[in-house]
């Protein structure tokens, strides 16, 4: 939606003053999450079954999706049987993660694991331009274990093995996801943010539906796909 809304003019010392007033915010934002975390490494885990999931190269057991690292980080993608194209907020969100080898310092991988068939799974990975690893829970309880059943939401869950047997250690869904990726951060650092009705922004802001501006399955392979 068009505006002509902006913010105001000020003069730099009027400008300065209130920048240092939402720094202080900002920098308190940041001690709570530190506190936050803080609080996640010292979270119980819960111990795991030995699921069989599939991966490219056939049945793989859940503590050897790990690798060589210690720690697991599994976005579980939703899926809609029979559909071309899947779900177009975990296509896009999963389409910002292209460099995870940094992980392998921090001992740990992140992977994609989704209710589909793994044939299919793999084929839409290829038409959106993924470059993530995908597993398939078709044929095992996992997902609905990890609160990603069939026809359910997506989620994020973490795991810590130690030798063959796997913990649980974290979970999130729903908003929860969003510190993980790095599209809403920037564009909440924009004067106009994500224009979406649910913000609260000025009068005048150019504000739409939630999910209006997303960019939608199509746009992603037309982006990073094949083709391209």
């Amino acid at each position: 939606m068009a505006t002509n809304a902006q913010p105001p003019v000020v003069d730099a010392d009027t400008w300065r003053h209130q920048l240092d007033a939402l720094r202080s915010r900002e920098k308190a934002a940041t001690r709570e999450l530190d506190a936050i975390a803080a609080q996640r490494r010292r979270m119980p885990m819960v111990k795991m079954p030995d699921y069989i999931l599939e991966g490219e190269d056939g049945p793989v057991r859940l503590a050897d999706i790990f690798g060589e690292a210690s720690q697991l980080i599994v976005y579980n993608h939703m899926w809609f049987p029979g559909e071309q194209w899947q779900c177009p907020g975990c296509t896009g969100f999963t389409s910002q993660f292209t460099r995870l080898d940094v992980l392998n310092n921090f001992d740990a991988r992140f992977v994609i694991v989704t209710q589909g068939p793994i044939d299919e799974a793999l084929a839409y990975k290829r038409l959106v331009g993924n470059t993530m690893t995908w597993y398939s829970t078709a044929n095992s309880a996992f997902g609905t274990d990890v609160d990603a059943p069939p026809d359910g939401g997506f989620a994020v869950n973490v795991f810590l093995r130690d030798g063959d047997t796997v913990y649980r250690t974290w979970h999130t869904n729903g908003r929860g996801t969003e510190q993980l990726g790095h599209s809403f951060a920037l564009i909440d650092l924009l004067p106009f943010g994500r224009q979406e009705e649910w913000q609260d922004s000025p009068e005048g802001w150019p504000q739409g539906p939630a999910y209006s501006r997303w960019a939608d399955s199509k746009d992603i392979a037309a982006l990073y796909g094949p083709d391209v």
